[in-house]
């Protein structure tokens, strides 16, 4: 118990909670925005995978970072109108399109990897954002390296979610957004477009996704490689159900999560990593997860039109 008392207050320990969480904040957004629009994007995690890849090869290539930020959000956005057009005009599956979409965008990132670096074996590195230093804040103690010891795109990733909540409920875009995807009949019957709105909502949030991806090349490892999304997209879906499709909570429950792999990775290198096989504390993180997640969820209120087609004239 002294182990698990010392990591909880440790300033290293809360600085990774934020630094795990800010690419599931972003991921996670862009997911709910889908959602809330009435579609459900299940490319995200293929959407991630090249944005991951995007961003890093644009700054390995000479860009800047923020260039391979806005290179990896164009791609994620690209993924993104493709998902829109077979979902929204034609109203094919959501489950199918988005399954699609995440086969197609990994295999790019996978087959463009390989042509550009034929022969490389050992991915190659970037210099990646750096932590962003704040006049007394980040020289204070505990509070400076715990808090204050984030990547300017960390920073980015809770801006977005107060963004999100902004244009949400605060702005008529936000409450068409809404509407289209509880009541698109009623949108319809004001004159606005259900379908511009969706697709507009699912390339955004796509955009959103690949930038949560390229957080892990630029922001977390420096490099690409294979199966380094490793299921983080299928974390954010859960999370805008924890979230109940609501940016604050969505925002707790990344920090949950995050919180929970980071304790794991601490827990491994007590004495109790000597005893228990290390599979079972990476389990933990996804245990405790679903099990926050059936708790949560019982309460939620699902959009009404969400995974529902929309024609034009429908009643």
């Amino acid at each position: 118990m002294s182990e698990l008392a010392d990591i909880l207050i440790s300033a290293s320990f809360w600085a990774a909670v934020l630094r795990i969480a800010a690419p599931l904040i972003f991921a996670t957004m862009g997911e709910l925005i889908c959602e809330r629009a009435g579609v459900l994007n299940l490319g995200i995690e293929g959407i991630m995978v090249f944005g991951a890849f995007a961003g890093w090869v644009t700054v390995y290539a000479g860009g800047g970072l923020w260039a391979g930020v806005a290179v990896a959000m164009l791609a994620g956005m690209g993924f993104g109108a493709v998902h829109a057009l077979l979902t929204v005009p034609f109203g094919l599956s959501q489950h199918v399109v988005g399954l699609g979409i995440t086969m197609l965008a990994t295999a790019s990132a996978y087959y463009a990897y390989r042509l550009a670096l034929p022969e490389v074996t050992n991915p190659p590195r970037i210099e990646p954002f750096q932590p962003l230093h704040i006049p007394g804040l980040s020289d204070l103690p505990w509070l400076g390296e715990a808090l204050f010891s984030q990547t300017a795109l960390s920073w980015a990733g809770f801006a977005c979610v107060a963004l999100t909540a902004l244009v949400l409920y605060r702005t008529p875009l936000g409450l068409a957004l809404r509407a289209a995807g509880e009541n698109p009949q009623a949108v319809e019957a004001q004159g606005l477009s259900v379908a511009a709105l969706r697709m507009g909502a699912v390339i955004v949030g796509s955009g959103l996704m690949a930038v949560g991806g390229a957080f892990l090349t630029m922001s977390a490892f420096s490099s690409f490689f294979f199966e380094m999304v490793n299921g983080r997209g299928w974390i954010c879906i859960a999370l805008v159900v924890f979230g109940a499709w609501k940016p604050g909570k969505a925002l707790l429950g990344a920090l949950l999560f995050a919180g929970f792999d980071a304790l794991q990775v601490r827990l491994q290198q007590t004495g109790l990593g000597q005893i228990v096989p290390y599979q079972v504390f990476l389990m933990i993180p996804y245990l405790l997860s679903i099990l926050a997640l059936i708790l949560m969820s019982r309460r939620a209120e699902v959009p009404a039109a969400l995974m529902t087609p929309f024609n034009r004239g429908d009643r």
